[in-house]
């Protein structure tokens, strides 16, 4: 498969191009440095903007899915890129003779499960990362209403830990739902998973590897989605 990845050099985005090389598939990467990106066959890497619409053209035309994977660094404030780069991807997308799956990483924050935080977290994320997710829930709303063959993938608290493959994945939210800490490299397994896996039947999957004794545990590895699929 030949799968984009925009925002490639850092965090998620780089543990989703580690794993496709693995997987043997072709990837084009765009980002604003390729230093740490690894040199395969089977990368292209463009070195570029996400804002840059010529850039985009050149990342995933002809691409059989497109992963998002933007970030920020250590920053918390508004910048503008998340809902600047939703509407160049637009754009492009619009005028791309195929309609490639779009998977896009927000965080569990964003959009409609800002109402399911817990009021601790919801504290500091109106004191420390209020701006940051006003522009993901933004990013969110753009390219839904603006594309329907995408994704959205929230997870919890990002760690550094290992890949396991044990996640829990629910499209639907309710008060009892928690969500705790996942690995960047279990959230790219699970995106890496949906690019290459489009058409599954079901729109909505769910992943669980944890067991019913771990589903008492206080610390879940979860990841929800919210698809227009």
């Amino acid at each position: 498969m030949k799968i984009a990845v925009i925002g490639a050099s850092a965090g998620v985005g780089l543990e989703v191009v580690k794993q496709l090389i693995e997987a043997g598939d072709s990837v084009t990467t765009l980002s604003r440095t390729t230093d740490s990106i690894p040199d395969s066959p089977h990368v292209t890497k463009v070195q570029g903007s996400a804002l840059s619409e010529a850039d985009v053209v050149r990342t995933i035309e002809g691409a059989d899915s497109v992963l998002v994977t933007l970030g920020t660094g250590m920053s918390t404030k508004a910048t503008g890129l998340y809902p600047k780069a939703s509407r160049v991807l637009l754009k492009v997308l619009a005028n791309l003779p195929n309609k490639p799956p779009v998977i896009v990483l927000t965080g569990f924050g964003a959009g409609d499960s800002w109402d399911y935080n817990s009021f601790f977290m919801k504290w500091m994320f109106t004191l420390f990362l209020k701006e940051a997710y006003t522009e993901k829930t933004q990013m969110e709303q753009l390219i839904s209403s603006g594309y329907s063959n995408s994704m959205f993938v929230r997870p919890g608290r990002l760690t550094n830990g290992a890949l396991t493959q044990k996640y829990r994945v629910t499209a639907s939210l309710d008060t009892s739902t928690k969500i705790g800490s996942v690995s960047r490299k279990d959230v790219a397994h699970f995106m890496v998973d949906q690019a290459r896996n489009r058409n599954r039947s079901d729109p909505s999957p769910r992943i669980s590897g944890l067991g019913d004794k771990s589903e008492t545990m206080c610390e879940h590895r979860h990841i929800t989605i919210r698809t227009s699929w």
